[in-house]
């Protein structure tokens, strides 16, 4: 049996039987004006951080979601896109499929402003997503990519690549781990199902967006997950996990490297009244100004006696330079 064949039995059982915190004990469902979410679709809410990010569903996108889950970012994001199809949830787990259905048919008794034709459910899975090229705003899928292998990983995301459109963006949740994860516990199909196995370091994972081609990619969050401890995983030394949300998008890679904004700002504190630095970057002095890690690096080296980079917050919410 393959590990995609033990997640499917995992995911199967828990679409039957909900288990409560099964990914993440402290994540909690997003919160929107009018939007009531029913008991059970809160208790299947199976992913380690969100993938709602408002910032990110102006002008109502048309949004596939990848792992239907319990069906609650689904709703989530039919609260953006109040229109027939604008949400397609794509799961190979049919009793998933039929969860979610139900829980959205419980959804629409409880909010007037929603319709279920918002949703709709798709047979399909990440390696072959049920949509046409440059076909859709947004790609979104929590606590799913990080099961896969590397191989698989990048199958998943060259196909989140190709059904975007132009400047589209693909929004993931996944655990990152602090170093790379021991054979042993990779090889556990059902630790890696219940997504404490198939963490990549951050470092890898954002490599592996560059290479399928997302010139940009943004940190909206980054908090810890879980701890996994020496005597229960067989480990000399404890192993953090933390949740990475991220927004990788759909532009060209420059010929100097991706575009990634992890929150660093750079400060002139020259003599002059602002910096510029020939390259598009116009410093005012000493009022910080939001720019991706690459240009933070060149404007350190460049100016080390008159620019001061700040650490990285590990949250951007756009407005940066590049």
């Amino acid at each position: 049996m393959t590990y995609l064949e033990t997640t499917a039995q995992f995911y199967q059982a828990v679409a039957q039987t909900p288990e409560v915190g099964l990914c993440c004990v402290q994540s909690s469902p997003l919160q929107l004006p009018g939007l009531k979410i029913p008991a059970i679709m809160a208790e299947m809410n199976y992913g380690c951080g969100t993938t709602v990010h408002a910032n990110e569903l102006g002008q109502a996108p048309t949004v596939l979601y990848v792992g239907v889950g319990g069906g609650l970012e689904a709703l989530q994001f039919a609260y953006f896109s109040r229109r027939p199809g604008a949400i397609i949830a794509v799961d190979p787990v049919a009793e998933m499929r039929v969860a979610a259905a139900r829980n959205l048919s419980l959804a629409e008794a409880e909010n007037p402003w929603f319709e279920r034709s918002f949703v709709e459910l798709r047979a399909g899975d990440a390696f072959q997503l049920p949509v046409p090229d440059a076909s859709v705003d947004v790609v979104a899928q929590n606590c799913l990519f990080n099961i896969f292998t590397p191989t698989d990983l990048q199958r998943a995301l060259r196909e989140a690549f190709r059904v975007l459109k132009p400047q589209g963006r693909l929004l993931m949740s996944d655990p990152i781990a602090a170093r790379p994860i021991p054979e042993h516990l990779q090889q556990d199909e059902r630790l890696r199902a219940m997504c404490l196995s198939g963490a990549l370091t951050y470092d890898n994972y954002i490599h592996q967006l560059i290479a399928v081609g997302f010139g940009q990619i943004e940190i909206r969050a980054r908090r810890p997950y879980r701890l996994l401890d020496c005597q229960q995983y067989q480990l000399s030394e404890p192993l953090l996990l933390e949740s990475l949300d991220s927004v990788a998008i759909k532009v060209p890679v420059p010929a100097d490297g991706a575009c990634v904004f992890t929150g660093k700002t750079a400060i002139y504190h020259g003599e002059s009244e602002f910096l510029d630095d020939q390259a598009g970057h116009i410093l005012s002095r000493g009022v910080p100004a939001t720019v991706c890690d690459k240009t933070a690096q060149k404007l350190a080296l460049a100016y080390p006696q008159s620019v001061w980079v700040t650490d990285s917050t590990w949250h951007y919410s756009g407005g940066g330079c590049c």
